[in-house]
């Protein structure tokens, strides 16, 4: 394991993927597995008597968004380390609306230890890391959504084992998940391939950082389309993510008219390699993915949403620098 690549990381945010270096990337993958074997369920360390790196500290966390796996797995995961946390919702706190985004991230690092956002602007996060003076952590923006990428790229690699020169095939809405998830996946080697709707491709920007990061890491160019099929060929592992997210309820049914053929099914699984597996961040809807292939023995969704635990875990200790 290269746990030791992280003890640079103390005190720095964690924004998006592309800010990290391979070395941190490889390190905080590593800290999550060691911490699953410490204190998942199959670990024989008895909870009372494993240790607490993070006796003493707190976390604060902003959510303008909720979720289901990242409060639960950040407050689950800060106290089997010994630590604190505090929920902070939309009826708690309202981001530069009664108070400055400087003054709240001033206020919050006099007490806390970090600040994790889950927010709807990416500036917010950027405007709250500018000002913190303790570590910042993106739970989720609209452009970026790195905590998900390490959980991915964790079941990934407890599944496969080293993921260089696999191919990964994302079928849907060119959005924050993609966004992380294919930076994330040129770092260790992965090809990309993408297929998005026409006018819900990923950021150009992104993109361009991707294919940079892909090519000093000996990949394919990333492959682009409208057509899931064309995606979906050559690929080992097939994503997708929710096509209407939070705060877009308005434009479902236009969604479901410019999405027609982009489901995850049997059908479009068959065109991936044998063996090919399938990811989802969650939550899931049927018209996303069927229930044939969100239950197969080829989905590994729910060792992935286990897997927001442990990353968020290393992701505190190393920015606390107590790994």
């Amino acid at each position: 394991m290269s746990v030791s690549a992280l003890a640079g990381f103390e005190g720095k945010n964690f924004i998006s993927i592309d800010k990290l270096s391979n070395e941190e990337l490889r390190g905080l993958l590593d800290l999550s597995k060691k911490y699953r074997d410490t204190y998942g369920k199959k670990s024989t360390v008895d909870p009372t008597t494993a240790p607490k790196p993070l006796t003493g500290k707190s976390v604060s966390m902003i959510f303008q968004k909720r979720s289901t796996r990242t409060r639960v797995s950040t407050e689950t995961g800060m106290n089997l380390l010994g630590g604190q946390s505090l929920f902070l919702g939309p009826s708690d706190i309202q981001l530069g609306v009664n108070e400055s985004m400087r003054d709240t991230a001033l206020v919050l690092s006099r007490f806390n230890s970090i600040v994790l956002a889950r927010v709807f602007s990416h500036n917010d996060v950027l405007q709250l890391a500018e000002h913190a003076t303790v570590p910042v952590i993106n739970a989720l923006s609209d452009m970026h959504h790195p905590l998900q990428t390490l959980a991915d790229l964790m079941a990934l690699e407890d599944h496969f084992g080293d993921l260089k020169g696999k191919t990964l095939a994302w079928v849907g809405d060119g959005n924050n998940v993609l966004h992380d998830l294919m930076l994330g996946s040129a770092k260790l080697g992965m090809n990309v391939r993408i297929a998005t709707p026409k006018g819900y491709e990923a950021d150009a920007g992104v993109l361009e950082t991707t294919r940079k990061l892909g090519a000093e890491s000996g990949t394919e160019d990333v492959f682009t389309t409208n057509d899931a099929s064309e995606a979906v060929k050559g690929s080992d592992v097939v994503v997708t993510d929710t096509w209407v997210s939070m705060g877009q309820e308005s434009e479902y049914e236009k969604k479901m008219k410019e999405f027609d053929g982009y489901q995850v099914n049997s059908s479009l699984m068959k065109k991936a390699n044998p063996g090919a597996v399938f990811l989802h961040c969650l939550p899931r809807h049927p018209e996303e993915v069927s229930d044939e292939v969100f239950y197969s023995e080829q989905s590994l969704v729910f060792p992935e949403a286990e897997n927001r635990m442990w990353t968020v875990m290393a992701v505190m200790a190393a920015q606390l620098g107590k790994i």
